[in-house]
């Protein structure tokens, strides 16, 4: 089992609390974790679907994470990582690794590209929510956000982990739990609508140093919501992500 130690910058710091972080940068970090301890097992694996849990409170601290193979194998692999801050458990993923092969001529599905982001005007973000993350990062909607539906595209010029070369997968990952921010229904100034997972299924490796999401909020009757993801990077769909929300009044807010 590896176990290795980070410190967040002020640049992860979360919307909903200035002390704590947003899942966007840490979900990131765990994914390269798992790939880099796929990597050293020498199979030639490929992450294929990652699943987080968010198991309590994320503080601007530093963090601890511990990573093992839980079912090893030469075309599959299921590796797992528990993120822990002041020794609890805040998060526990699990990766699924799938074996590479020449599928190309069998390949088929949507393949309509969104707009691409040099094409498009910025969205300051930072208007709607608070901290360190969101004032970090470029955000590009495809049309107008309406309540509950955007389309939209988000890069950063931040280095994941500082001095560490990072693969393009852990980097796209990064910006994928900004989902839950950019299609909002209600404001968040009345509502709290924290996702406490995320799994992202891919079916093919994304490229480039933009994220594309194109994003479906919805919220049923009794506290409880979704957040659906189709994923984009500039040459097409690469898969999707989905999100679940608890959602309840903000306290003090009216709401």
């Amino acid at each position: 089992m590896d176990e290795l130690r980070f410190k967040p910058t002020p640049h992860a710091g979360g919307a909903w609390n200035a002390d704590e972080q947003h899942f966007s940068p840490l979900g990131g970090l765990v994914a390269h974790v798992l790939e880099e301890h796929a990597a050293a097992s020498g199979q030639g694996l490929v992450v294929s679907r990652i699943s987080y849990d968010i198991l309590g409170r994320l503080g601007l601290d530093e963090c601890e994470i511990e990573v093992e193979t839980v079912r090893p194998g030469r075309t599959i692999s299921l590796v797992e990582a528990v993120v822990r801050i002041g020794g609890r458990p805040v998060v526990r993923a699990r990766a699924w690794l799938l074996a590479e092969w020449d599928t190309g001529a069998v390949a088929g599905g949507s393949d309509a590209r969104l707009t691409p982001p040099e094409e498009l005007d910025s969205w300051r973000m930072s208007e709607l929510w608070p901290g360190g993350y969101i004032a970090s990062v470029d955000v590009r909607p495809v049309g107008a956000p309406t309540p509950g539906r955007t389309t939209a595209w988000i890069s950063t010029p931040l280095d994941l982990i500082a001095g560490v070369p990072v693969g393009p997968l852990a980097s796209y990952l990064a910006l994928v739990d900004t989902a839950n921010g950019i299609a909002v229904r209600q404001p968040p100034t009345e509502w709290m609508f924290p996702n406490v997972d995320l799994t992202v299924h891919l079916h093919r490796r994304p490229t480039g140093s933009w994220t594309g999401l194109d994003t479906t909020v919805t919220w049923g009757p009794a506290g409880q919501g979704l957040t659906s993801t189709v994923l984009h990077d500039v040459h097409g769909p690469v898969g999707r992500a989905e999100q679940l929300l608890t959602v309840r009044p903000l306290p003090g807010s009216g709401g």
